[in-house]
């Protein structure tokens, strides 16, 4: 009898999920990139290979990965393309790294991912934090408008940062005027660059006029989780630079596999077939979206069908009790919030959900809905921030726990970070004041067991500067 391990890890692998609405976008493989799919049928394992002369990598100049990269370059209007196989994230860090040399400051949104700070830490970089516009009624950071990132470059370019950052789309598939607030940015720092986290987009950032953009073939496209790809146009960019910081953080044994997933995803999105797949989905989306308005449902106005964000807070409910209420009936969401859930509706057909998922929200509204939420008030943040210490020195420094009701006044030692979606509601080197502490503790009532009671703050802060 052939040995089978039963372990959580392998059985949950082994196990379908009912209503999966959550990333990788291909559904439990219902919609991978065609050619994937047929690698995948292959002898298990068979393509788990090393970076062999003819293969290469993604720093080689020769083989079949720099064939691949060149052509996906050609097919987004990109001068360079790189392959990632740690994800957003570590291209993300990459890229940072590539554009703000040590000692430097960088402009960053503070609806940033955590992997942005994380490259702070390594590159010993400063971040300079420019609050978002805020919906009130979903609780949501929305993005900056042109006018907006203008009051903004008014107080940071003196500070002369070396990048600016900008996360579009945002996990809930809200989109900026991207062409707006590049054509600002150009007509005030003409030489700064722009990096564009487009994890939950398609790249489209390049035509905006963007400098580098992060793509996540995974969360938009039909690739493998940790499947990515970097983007470079133009001139503002060091390339030498930008490989090696690539050389520093993406592993000397690069996946085989997912570089392949992140060729396939490209080559996919691009064709006829993937335009036709997407096509689809969509018009199944907005379909289910009419559906649900129909029936009563709030949703979260954003520009990417794909993402349908219900307004768990319009309904009397937090969208973490609603999201485990859900699991535990077979629909599994994908970014929980105490004011919204979002699903992920994907680019393959689910079986049933044009019908199965409104009939569970219609059993949630019965179940646990009650009078719709007061507004959310917004985080009491100035425009632009500067944390007072380095991060990573802060997050380095021995700490001790204080509530959060007595952090004012304090230097935070860690960031705040509910997971999902890694957006740090505080991070290391902030002061606390008054207000934000205030604030914070009414945060953790919204995420139950997600937020604790205390907060790690620098044992030797003796205070403001």
């Amino acid at each position: 009898m052939a040995e089978r391990c039963d372990w959580p890890l392998f059985a949950l692998l082994r196990k379908p999920t009912g209503l999966p609405l959550h990333l990788p976008a291909h559904g439990r493989g219902r919609a991978l990139a065609p050619e994937l799919r047929r690698l995948l049928r292959r002898p298990a394992a068979s393509w788990d290979l090393p970076e062999l002369p003819a293969l290469g990598g993604p720093l080689e100049e020769e083989g079949a990965v720099a064939e691949a990269q060149a052509a996906c370059a050609a097919l987004l209007g990109a001068d360079r393309c790189w392959f990632g196989v740690n994800g957003a994230s570590g291209l993300l860090q990459a890229a940072l790294l590539g554009l703000a040399p040590p000692g430097s400051r960088v402009l960053l949104p503070r609806n940033l991912h955590r992997s942005l700070l994380h490259g702070c830490v390594l590159g010993h970089l400063e971040p300079l934090l420019f609050d978002l516009p805020f919906d009130p009624a979903s609780g949501l950071w929305l993005p900056p408008t042109p006018a907006h990132l203008e009051r903004v470059l008014e107080q940071a370019l003196p500070l002369q940062p070396a990048a600016l950052v900008l996360v579009d789309p945002t996990y809930q598939g809200q989109a900026a005027d991207l062409a707006g607030l590049v054509a600002t940015l150009r007509r005030l720092a003409p030489d700064l660059p722009v990096l564009v986290d487009q994890a939950h987009g398609e790249g489209t950032a390049l035509a905006a006029g963007a400098d580098l953009v992060v793509l996540s073939l995974q969360k938009a496209a039909t690739g493998l989780a940790q499947s990515a790809a970097l983007l470079q146009r133009g001139i503002r960019v060091d390339q030498g630079a930008l490989e090696r910081s690539l050389l520093w953080l993406q592993t000397s044994s690069p996946s085989a596999l997912l570089l392949a997933s992140a060729a396939a995803a490209i080559a996919h999105g691009q064709s006829a077939a993937g335009r036709h797949q997407r096509q689809r989905a969509v018009a199944g989306a907005l379909a289910l979206r009419q559906r649900l308005e129909r029936l009563g449902f709030t949703l979260v106005a954003n520009q990417d069908p794909l993402r349908m964000v219900l307004n768990t807070a319009a309904l009397g409910i937090n969208g973490l009790e609603a999201d485990g209420w859900l699991l535990e009936r077979g629909v599994v969401a994908e970014l929980p919030e105490p004011g919204t859930l979002t699903f992920c509706l994907g680019l393959g057909a689910t079986a049933g959900l044009g019908s199965r998922l409104p009939a569970r929200l219609l059993a949630l509204r019965r179940t646990l809905g009650g009078p719709a939420w007061e507004p959310f008030d917004p985080p009491p943040l100035p425009l632009l921030a500067r944390p007072e210490r380095g991060v990573g020195e802060a997050w380095r420094s021995r700490s001790q726990a204080v509530p959060l009701e007595a952090a004012a006044g304090r230097i935070a030692a860690e960031p705040l970070c509910p997971y999902p979606p890694g957006i740090p509601l505080l991070i290391p080197g902030e002061r606390i004041d008054g207000p934000r502490a205030a604030w914070l503790a009414r945060q953790r009532q919204r995420w139950p067991g997600q937020i604790a009671d205390s907060v790690n703050v620098m044992a030797n802060d003796q205070g403001g500067r």
